[in-house]
């Protein structure tokens, strides 16, 4: 998960300079609209963004997506074609964007970050998805086709809901829906790892463990990055007034807005979690240490009286104590054994053993 995109190429430039920041995440960029109402529905995919130009007049809600943004050329086209300010068309090429929207009077433009779980390398992945929603259309810029947006086409091409019958704020809504809800699934399988996490911690702690917590907090910083500007967003576009978003449609806007809050509250809650993991990881380690020094200590106790006594005997004196006698040499090797067995007695006796 790369935090900050290279913007070095861009120093000096003019304002509204287009250039792509980031990965190129598909080799070609796939143009797809679909046209509809009530009673019709078209779908087509085109080869160059001007033959939406007859689209743009009709009383038809119009949905163009564009899948890969490094074209330059055809989001230049579409600045062209929709007559959309060139500091827009900047922000679309720069994909490291904080989540935002801006009103144009006859269009809005919005950015968002859209997250998915990567099986394959195991972590968080982003996509940076912008969105302008215009009278009757709306066009949705996405760095690669992922299949968050196939619910809402299979609502469009199947006329489930409302979707049909409502107006091109209506389907700017449901695709921020179905952004903010793919923030649930993220969270829900990283909770799953968490509480695998949480127990590794209490039975068994494992040298890994410390990494995968750091792992875990990034990424969680990285989701606060991500989601906390969606609150200011999605709290301007329910109180807003614009004119292209209806008073119908702000309801729907505020149950996204209660969406965002949960994921809000989930995330900061996991990260509380992950750090008092890293606290009880970090006693853990030191309760161990300090369990290592109290065993050496005690070995270390116990042979301080026998190393003394061993010292005492050898010594090269002529004249000592027992050294001539028989039982010299039984009596003082029971003499440290009943030390042992009294010093031993005395730690169980403390409960430090």
């Amino acid at each position: 998960m790369k935090n900050v995109k290279n913007r070095s190429k861009k120093t000096g430039l003019l304002p509204g300079t287009l250039i792509h920041i980031g990965e190129q995440k598909t080799e070609n960029t796939r143009i797809r609209l679909i046209d509809y109402d009530e009673t019709q529905f078209k779908e087509m995919e085109i080869s160059s963004i001007e033959e939406c130009s007859s689209f743009k007049d009709r009383p038809t809600v119009t949905w163009i997506n564009i899948n890969g943004i490094h074209d330059v050329e055809v989001i230049e086209k579409t600045g062209q074609c929709f007559n959309l300010h060139p500091l827009l068309l900047e922000d679309i090429l720069n994909t490291d964007q904080r989540p935002k929207m801006e009103d144009y009077d006859s269009y809005v433009f919005i950015v968002l970050k859209m997250v998915f779980n990567d099986d394959d390398k195991k972590e968080i992945r982003t996509e940076q998805v912008s969105l302008i929603l215009g009278r009757n259309y709306v066009i949705s810029f996405q760095e690669v086709e992922g299949g968050a947006f196939e619910y809402i086409r299979d609502r469009i091409r199947n006329n489930k809901g409302r979707i049909r019958k409502l107006g091109a704020d209506y389907l700017l809504y449901s695709l921020i829906d179905v952004i903010i809800d793919n923030y649930f699934v993220v969270l829900e399988k990283l909770g799953e790892i968490i509480d695998g996490l949480e127990e590794e911690l209490i039975k068994n702690t494992k040298p890994g463990t410390l990494s995968s917590i750091h792992q875990l907090k990034r990424e969680m910083i990285f989701l606060r990055k991500s989601v906390w500007p969606l609150r200011e967003l999605i709290g301007t576009l329910e109180r807003g007034e614009s004119v292209l978003i209806q008073d119908s449609t702000r309801i729907y806007l505020r149950d996204v807005y209660d969406h965002t809050i949960q994921v809000i509250d989930s995330v900061e809650t996991f990260r509380e979690m992950l750090s008092g993991m890293l606290d009880i990881y970090l006693s853990s380690i030191s309760n161990k240490t300090n369990e290592i020094m109290k065993v050496l200590t005690m070995i270390a106790t116990i042979f301080i009286p026998l190393t003394f006594i061993v010292g005492l005997y050898g010594m090269n004196f002529k004249s000592m104590p027992g050294l001539e006698s028989e039982w010299g040499y039984p009596v003082v090797v029971t003499f440290m054994v009943v030390i042992v067995v009294f010093m031993l007695g005395y730690f169980r006796k403390k409960k430090w053993l």
